[in-house]
C-alpha cells in the first residue's frame, strides 16, 4: 500500500459544478481574459456541454445499453427460471404484501413447504422492486429495475472522480469524470450481469458506490446507512462493509487533522465490527429462520467440512489457502482478467481491500460456477475496483505514464464489453430466438392461465405471471401440464436423453401430447395414475444442491 493512499480526501462537495461555473464565468469575460483562458492549457472552452447534461446523457446511455441487453436475452428466451423466474415469483410475493415464495426454487431443490427466498439468500432489499409490479406485472419489470439501478451509479462515479481529481485542472477533472462514467456504464461486469437477467447485485452496485462516495465526503452517517442497506442486499456483503471500516481506520491514522481523524476512526471501527457481525447474524440466524439450511452454500471442502473446521485447518496449515486458490487453472486466470482489464491500477489503493472477501469466496470455492466471468458475480466487484483505480489515477494524474494507464484501462474495460454483449445488440440475428427456443415460447403460450405446469427452464419466466410453475427436472411433480424439450439439453438435466426418457415415462402413465414442434412437447395429464418417482417436497424434505456438469469450469468466458 502506498503511503499516499491514506491521504484524506479534500472537501470537494460539488467540485464539478464549481469548476464549471468558474470556467463559464471566465469564458464570458473580456476579450483579454478570454484570450488568456485560451492560452491556459487547463482552461475550459467557451462552448461545451454542461456537466449536468453530460451526467444525464451518460446515465441514459448506461440505462439503455443494460436494458437492451436484458430485453435481447428475454426476446431470444435465454433467461431461465433459474434465476429470473425465481426472482419474479419472489418479488411478486412482495408486491402482494407477502413473503418472497418461489416454487421454482423450493420444488427443484427440495425445500419444505413455506420456504422463503430469504432462506436462500438474505436479500430483503429486492422488495424495493415491488412497486414496479404495481405498474407492470411482468418479469421484464425486473430487467427495467436493474437497468435503473445500474444507471443510478453514473452520477455517483462522476462525483467520485471529481473528488479524486479535485486538485487537477478543470479540463483534466472533467475528462476524468466523463471517462470514468463511460467505463463504468459500459464496463463488461455490468453488461455480463445484464445478460444474466436480474439478481440482487442490481442494488449492490449503486449502494457500494454510495457508501464510498459519502465516505469520501466525510458524511460517515450516510456512508454507514448505505453500508447497512448493502448488508440487506446479500448476506456476505457485510464482509465488504467491514473491510471498508478497515480502510477508514488506516486512512484516519495518517490524517494529521484530529478533527477529521477522530470521526473517521470511530465510524471505521463501527463498520469494521458491524459489517461482519451483520453477515454472521444473517447466515447463522436469519437465513435458517426463513427455512434455509445451515451450510447449504458451503463450497469450501478443500479447507474443511464447515466454517469452524476450515478456520482450525487454516490456522494449523496456512498453505491450505494457497493450495485451494490455485487448484484449478481458471482461478488465477480469473484474477488476471479482473485486474488486468484495469491495468492492475486498483492494487495500489487500499479500497481494493473491499474486494478481498468477495474474491476469496470465489477463488477458494470448489464450485466451478464461481470461477468464470460469465455470471453476475463480477458486478459486485466492479464499483470497488473502479473507485480504487480512480483513487490511484487521481493521486498521480500529473504523470504521463499514469495518464496512459488510465486511458488504457478504460479502453480495455469497454473493449472487453464488446464481445461480451454489446456487439450483439447491433446484429439483427441475435434478436431472434433459435428454433428450439421459439418453439418453447409457442408452447408456453398454449398453457392455460391458472394451470399448474412443469416447465423447461427457458420457458418458465413466460409462465410465472399467470400460472403455478415449477421446473421440469429429474423428478416428476404430477402437474397438469408439462412443457419439455426432447432433443436439446436443458438445466438441470445432464443429457437430452434424460428428457426424452421423461416424455416416454409420462406418456406411459396418464399424459398425452397436446402439441409438439421442433423437439418441444406440451403434455397434458388426462388421468390420476401416479407416475413412478413422482414427488412433491413435504415437511421432511431434505434440500440439496445441483451437481455441476463436467463441462463447467474450463472456460473463463462461458457459464
Amino acid at each position: 500500500m502506498s503511503r499516499h493512499d491514506v491521504t484524506p480526501y479534500p472537501d470537494t462537495e460539488g467540485t464539478e459544478d464549481a469548476t464549471s461555473t468558474a470556467s463559464t464565468s471566465s469564458s464570458t469575460g473580456s476579450a483579454a481574459t478570454a484570450g488568456a483562458a485560451t492560452a491556459d492549457p487547463g482552461a475550459e472552452p467557451a462552448l461545451r456541454i454542461p456537466p449536468r447534461a453530460r451526467t444525464l446523457g451518460l446515465t441514459l446511455l448506461c440505462f439503455a445499453v443494460c436494458l437492451a441487453i436484458g430485453l435481447q436475452q428475454w426476446t431470444t428466451a435465454q433467461l431461465g427460471g433459474f434465476d429470473l423466474g425465481i426472482f419474479d415469483q419472489g418479488v411478486r410475493g412482495y408486491a402482494h404484501f407477502g413473503l418472497p415464495i418461489s416454487t421454482l426454487k423450493s420444488f427443484h431443490h427440495e425445500f419444505p413447504p413455506g420456504f422463503s427466498l430469504l432462506g436462500d439468500h438474505f436479500s430483503p432489499v429486492i422488495a424495493l422492486m415491488a412497486p414496479l409490479y404495481w405498474l407492470w406485472d411482468d418479469p421484464r419489470s425486473l430487467l427495467l429495475g436493474q437497468a435503473l439501478c445500474f444507471a443510478a451509479g453514473v452520477p455517483l462515479i462522476r462525483r467520485i472522480a471529481g473528488r479524486c481529481f479535485a486538485d487537477a485542472d478543470p479540463r483534466t477533472a472533467r475528462r476524468a469524470a466523463d471517462l470514468a462514467a463511460l467505463a463504468y456504464g459500459l464496463g463488461w461486469p455490468l453488461l455480463v450481469a445484464s445478460r444474466g437477467g436480474f439478481h440482487e447485485v442490481a442494488f449492490a452496485v449503486p449502494l457500494t458506490l454510495l457508501m464510498l462516495e459519502r465516505g469520501m465526503a466525510r458524511q460517515y452517517w450516510a456512508s454507514a446507512l448505505a453500508g447497512l442497506l448493502l448488508c440487506c442486499t446479500k448476506e456476505d456483503m457485510g464482509l465488504a462493509v467491514g473491510a471498508y471500516g478497515l480502510v477508514l481506520l488506516l486512512r484516519a491514522r495518517r490524517d494529521p487533522d484530529p478533527a477529521r481523524r477522530r470521526p473517521a476512526a470511530r465510524w471505521g471501527l463501527g463498520l469494521l465490527l458491524g459489517g461482519p457481525l451483520a453477515s454472521a447474524v444473517a447466515i447463522a440466524k436469519l437465513v435458517p429462520a426463513m427455512g434455509g439450511v445451515p451450510g447449504y452454500y458451503w463450497n469450501y471442502q478443500a479447507l474443511g467440512e464447515d466454517g469452524g473446521s476450515a478456520v482450525a485447518n487454516v490456522l494449523a496449515d496456512p498453505t491450505r489457502l494457497l493450495a485451494a486458490s490455485f487448484d484449478a487453472p481458471l482461478k488465477p486466470l480469473l484474477l488476471l482478467w479482473i485486474f488486468g482489464t484495469l491495468c492492475a491500477l486498483p492494487l495500489r489503493s487500499a479500497t481494493v481491500l473491499l474486494a478481498v472477501p468477495l474474491l476469496a469466496e470465489r477463488v477458494l470455492s470448489s464450485n466451478p460456477n464461481h470461477w468464470s466471468i460469465a455470471r453476475h458475480y463480477d458486478a459486485f466487484l466492479w464499483p470497488i475496483l473502479l473507485v480504487a483505480a480512480l483513487e490511484v489515477l487521481g493521486r498521480c494524474h500529473g504523470r504521463a505514464l499514469t495518464r496512459r494507464l488510465g486511458a488504457a484501462a478504460a479502453a480495455l474495460t469497454v473493449a472487453a464489453a464488446v464481445p461480451l454483449g454489446m456487439a450483439n445488440l447491433f446484429v439483427p440475428a441475435y434478436w431472434q430466438p433459435k428454433p428450439s427456443e421459439a418453439a418453447l415460447l409457442r408452447g408456453a403460450a398454449l398453457v392455460p392461465d391458472g394451470a399448474s405446469v412443469e416447465a423447461d427452464n427457458q420457458a418458465a419466466p413466460r409462465l410465472t405471471a399467470r400460472a403455478d410453475v415449477v421446473l421440469v427436472d429429474e423428478k416428476p411433480r404430477g402437474r397438469e401440464y408439462v412443457l419439455i424439450r426432447a432433443d436439446k439439453r436443458s438445466f438441470p438435466f445432464r443429457t437430452d436423453r434424460e428428457q426424452a426418457a421423461r416424455i416416454e415415462l409420462l406418456l406411459a402413465h396418464g399424459y398425452r401430447t397436446v402439441w409438439s414442434e421442433d423437439g418441444v412437447y406440451l403434455l397434458h395429464r388426462e388421468g390420476t395414475e401416479p407416475v413412478p418417482g413422482e414427488q412433491v417436497p413435504g415437511p421432511d424434505a431434505v434440500p440439496y444442491q445441483d451437481a455441476v456438469p463436467s463441462d463447467v469450469g474450463h472456460n473463463l468466458f462461458r457459464g
